[in-house]
């Protein structure tokens, strides 16, 4: 059964991020499996409303950190300075300990700075002059990026991008649904009145729930065969890791948990492979020159691995 605080956390989001209906689904399977996500999209649809939208509706702490080419990695994690009354070195915390941080246009930030952010991302820590500092919990990186503008910026290499437990995009709302936000949000900030409906804590809780989702063993080898397809994949150099197959197990259970449900179905393994594996697959040089995209590979391995059937709850 859903929490009841899981459900109106969904439904308070989506009131103020109106006809987002699956990228609040998809953000809240990331939240709830511990992992992170990167949303992939232009300017304007939505991307920071809903980090703040969530942020707000969980009372959770919140920063926000605008990459540009000369953000330096301490500008990430912080730095010790030295505190002159006590003649000893303080940390002076940098924007990622948080528990909800966002990273705009994180193709931006150099290499170097972007590198920064894994150790925070896999260890939840950050390391600095050989001191280690736990970040708060839980932590939640919301990551962006603007698949048009390619000047100035430096692509996510692959041990960034797998660091990502999601890659997603919100795309343009309907008629109907931009009209709703003319009326809804054309006089005021929508978020001025909002209330938390959650709390830091019962997202922890969430976590530890959907730990105990039950999977059939067929599903689990269900999961493994997706991945291991990615790998004999003729247009594929490099297919999607071990770690991808954790992802998507993850993944699932948090699904089933936002569903309602104590078990994983194949549909909702099949859902949300699209979403974790995609990102993770690189391509030979000559099918990219060919136009092949990494999301046509990923539909053409969903297709081609039977799906298991006769899938029971425990």
């Amino acid at each position: 059964m859903k929490p009841l605080s899981l459900q109106r956390l969904k439904e308070t989001m989506a009131e103020i991020v109106l006809g987002k209906d699956e990228a609040l689904e998809l953000l809240l399977v990331a939240l709830i499996a511990g992992g992170h996500i990167l949303i992939e999209d232009v300017p304007g649809v939505g991307k920071t409303l809903i980090a703040k939208t969530l942020a707000a509706s969980l009372n959770a702490d919140f920063n926000r950190l605008q990459c540009t080419p000369d953000l330096t990695p301490t500008d990430v994690t912080g730095f010790y300075v030295l505190d002159r009354r006590h003649n000893n070195f303080v940390f002076k915390a940098g924007p990622v300990v948080t528990n909800i941080l966002l990273v705009d246009e994180i193709n931006r930030a150099v290499p170097r700075t972007q590198s920064s952010l894994l150790e925070a991302m896999e260890e939840r820590q950050v390391t600095l002059d050989g001191e280690t500092v736990k970040l708060p919990q839980p932590f939640f990186v919301i990551a962006t990026q603007n698949p048009i503008e390619h000047d100035g910026t430096f692509p996510l290499p692959e041990a960034q991008l797998d660091r990502f437990l999601l890659k997603i995009s919100m795309g343009y709302p309907s008629a109907s649904e931009e009209e709703s936000i003319l009326q809804k949000h054309g006089r005021e900030n929508p978020l001025s009145s909002i209330n938390a409906v959650a709390s830091t804590q019962d997202v922890l809780n969430w976590q530890e729930l959907a730990c105990n989702i039950f999977v059939e063993q067929s599903l689990q080898s269900y999961i493994v065969e997706l991945v291991r397809a990615t790998r004999t994949h003729t247009a594929v150099a490099f297919g999607a890791s071990p770690r991808a197959s954790l992802a998507l197990l993850r993944a699932a259970r948090a699904l089933a948990l936002l569903k309602g449900r104590s078990f994983v179905l194949p549909d909702d393994v099949q859902y949300l492979a699209p979403y974790v594996l995609t990102h993770r697959l690189s391509l030979k040089r000559e099918e990219r020159l060919r136009g092949v995209q990494a999301s046509q590979v990923m539909a053409e391995v969903i297709a081609k691995v039977p799906v298991p059937v006769d899938i029971r709850g425990e």
